[in-house]
This record gives structure tokens, C-alpha cells and sequence, in this order.
């Protein structure tokens, strides 16, 4: 069974259809990334699973369940996190202190410590952790935010291009970030313009255009496929 499965969805702006019948599943513990031009409807389909925006139509399952009217809050509680592409830390508090915050309704004392530890090491911040978070570099800022997303233990992560900004080696190393949680059994979701990010993580591959899902496969699928590289022509992309 699906871990999440969208039918129909739809999502109107006034007369503008930006979500445009999108039926799409991502299976339990795999790791999907959705590509697309810029205006393809990616943001909107992550706001409309997130909660953010309720649909014009269709519906959201999650887990067995309708989340199609849920509240953002009851998504998060449900196993649902998030990572948006610009980094919503606490830049005045130490990087330490910024885990804390994120960790410290669910754990207290010896083990808070322990897991800011486990952490910081995980995302390869262990010797920036007294740092104040806004000197972080960008990409560690981004880091820092994946762990305070995680830090919930999500079974679903979603991740709004993760690497945007980012040097190559810290996007390589940020793809091995992902696929050690996905070991650990998160499913993720990410939204990403860098192809060699999607070609290093993606197991399936979903390219939106207009709203519409117009192509699903693996990434070598995707990148054979011709119509594909015309969408994307004028977009200045390329691989």
C-alpha cells in the first residue's frame, strides 16, 4: 500500500490550474524526487500534501488515512516533516541550541544530549556546534535545517531542493545524508532542479509540467526520454 496516494488532485488560483488531476503514489521507504520547469506546480503539489493549501478537488491519503482537510500540525504529528529551501533556523542561538529546540519535547536530560551528539555528527556539524547558526556556511545552514526536520523522526521527509546553492561536494554529501536516513527507513520526497543530486539519490522519478504529471520512471527512464529534454529546452536547464 501506498504511503501517500494523491487521485484527482486538483488546485486552482482564480482561473490559473496549477495542480491539474495529479494521481501519484511514493511507496513506503523509497526515495522520490519530482522534477519539472519552474511553474511546473511542484511547490503547490508539496503545500496541498503538506497542508498548506487544501486542494480545489481530489484527495490526500496518508498511511491508510484522509488527510486531504488536515491540519498542517495534525500532518506533522501524523509522521510528515519538512524542509524548505530557505533555512528557518534560529540564527542568533548556537547550533547546538538550535537542535535543542527542535528535540526538547520529546526528549530530556542524558538522552537530549546524546541525540544533539548523534546529530551533529550525522550532518557533519560536530565541530561547528557551539558556532552561532547564522555564521554557518550556506550549505551547513541547509544541513542544520535537515536536522531539525528530522529530528521528529518523520517517516515521510519532504524536501523543497535541498541543494539549491549549494557547492558540488556539499551537495554529494548531502545526497549520502539522504540515503543513510532512507537506510534507517524514511521515505523522502524531494523536489530538485540538480540533476546529478536526482541521478546520485532518486529511485523513481515524477516530472510535473503544467500541473500535470508527464513522465514517471527511473532517472535513466527520464533522461532517455525525448520529450522530457524538450520541456526543459528553453528553460536554460541542462544535466
Amino acid at each position: 500500500m501506498a504511503l501517500l496516494q494523491t487521485s484527482g488532485l486538483n488546485k486552482h488560483f482564480g482561473g490559473l490550474h496549477v495542480t491539474n488531476d495529479v494521481n501519484f503514489d511514493l511507496q513506503p521507504g523509497e526515495i522520490h524526487c519530482l522534477i519539472g520547469p519552474n511553474g511546473a506546480g511542484k511547490s503547490t503539489l508539496f503545500r496541498l500534501i503538506l497542508g498548506e493549501h487544501l486542494p480545489s478537488s481530489g484527495t490526500i491519503h496518508y498511511d491508510g488515512t484522509d488527510i486531504t482537510t488536515a491540519k498542517p500540525f495534525q500532518r506533522i504529528r501524523k509522521g510528515i516533516s519538512v524542509k524548505f529551501q530557505v533555512p528557518g533556523i534560529f540564527k542568533a542561538l548556537k547550533v547546538r541550541q538550535n537542535l535543542e529546540i527542535a528535540l526538547q519535547h520529546h526528549l530530556e536530560g542524558h538522552s537530549l544530549g546524546e541525540e544533539i551528539d548523534r546529530l551533529l555528527e550525522f550532518l557533519n556539524l560536530t565541530d561547528a556546534a557551539d558556532q552561532l547558526a547564522g555564521n554557518l556556511s550556506h550549505g551547513q545552514k541547509q544541513w542544520l535545517e535537515i536536522g531539525m526536520a528530522i529530528s521528529l523522526k518523520p517517516k515521510l521527509l519532504l524536501l523543497d531542493e535541498p541543494t539549491a546553492g549549494m557547492t558540488p561536494d556539499e551537495t554529494f554529501a548531502t545526497g549520502e545524508m539522504v540515503q543513510r536516513l532512507n537506510a534507517d527507513g524514511v521515505t523522502v520526497l524531494a523536489v530538485e532542479h540538480d540533476m546529478a543530486f536526482v541521478r546520485q539519490i532518486a529511485q523513481r522519478v515524477t516530472v510535473l509540467h503544467f500541473g500535470r504529471i508527464f513522465a514517471q520512471g527511473t532517472i535513466d527512464d527520464i533522461v532517455a526520454d525525448e520529450r522530457v529534454a524538450a520541456i526543459y529546452l528553453g528553460e536554460g536547464h541542462h544535466d
